[in-house]
């Protein structure tokens, strides 16, 4: 079954659902792209791993205020100083530290092992102030250093946006293809939740045919292979809402398929 939506379907980036759309993405990019490169490039899945801290674990959780129940005395009955029972504990939360592991793409040729091309996207943890944000940082700079090309898809409304010069331009998602040969200049394809997701290409070395990347195709094989259907409740506002105008959009588009 297609997604409900024309574009990005704003449900999926819902926390709950969001991590395994993100790891089923990157499997229908590598399969895709695979047999495509063959036999000059191999597509490789890796994994950063990084530790949080509590900024990535409590966010949006209050602070706990730790009281003692005291028993109180009457002072007017007695001259004898009472002393209070001892304190019972109450159970809070503490920012453990947490291993956290991100998968992404590379590719690379075959006969030198060299990185052509890495491809990313975007989670939470990257959007947000944290060690997350900070790994991939460091990451996107050690790259744009290099002679390897970047795809860094970002399908998350929520959180700031990775920087580049855009002269002014918003959207709520990008695809950004950059050559390492062009830089400082990178293609940047912006839409919104409107729109549907742009077909981009994976660059590779000069001279090589560019697989073209039908990203909304993959993103409608994720929603019917994971059953998102029967997952989401489309009576419900998705996490995180939506503005005013595009609640109103997506209402529309939701009666009408007899969703709600």
């Amino acid at each position: 079954m297609p997604s409900t939506f024309p574009g990005m379907n704003p449900y999926l980036e819902n926390p709950d659902f969001w991590p395994g759309v993100h790891h089923l993405l990157i499997s229908e990019l590598l399969r895709f792209l695979a047999p495509q490169l063959r036999p000059k490039y191999i597509v490789a899945v890796e994994v950063r791993m990084y530790e949080t801290g509590g900024e990535d674990l409590l966010v949006g959780i209050p602070d706990v205020v730790v009281q003692s129940p005291l028993t109180e005395t009457n002072p007017a009955t007695t001259n004898v100083a009472v002393a209070a029972p001892p304190a019972q504990p109450v159970t809070v939360t503490i920012p453990v530290p947490e291993i956290r592991k991100q998968g992404y793409l590379e590719i690379r040729e075959v006969e030198t092992k060299e990185v052509v091309t890495a491809i990313e996207i975007l989670s939470p943890v990257n959007k947000r102030s944290g060690e997350g944000r900070k790994a991939y940082e460091a990451k996107r700079q050690k790259v744009f250093g290099s002679l390897t090309n970047l795809v860094e898809i970002d399908l998350l409304r929520s959180g700031q946006a990775m920087p580049f010069f855009s002269n002014g331009i918003q959207s709520q998602y990008r695809i950004l293809v950059c050559r390492s040969a062009k830089r400082p200049l990178a293609d940047l394809y912006a839409f919104n939740l409107q729109n549907e997701i742009p077909k981009f290409p994976i660059p590779l070395q000069s001279g090589d045919a560019e697989p073209v990347v039908d990203l909304q195709a993959l993103l409608n094989t994720v929603y019917d292979v994971a059953g998102y259907n029967m997952r989401i409740d489309y009576r419900r506002e998705p996490v995180p809402p939506l503005s005013e105008s595009d609640a109103i959009w997506a209402d529309a588009l939701l009666r009408e398929q007899g969703l709600r």
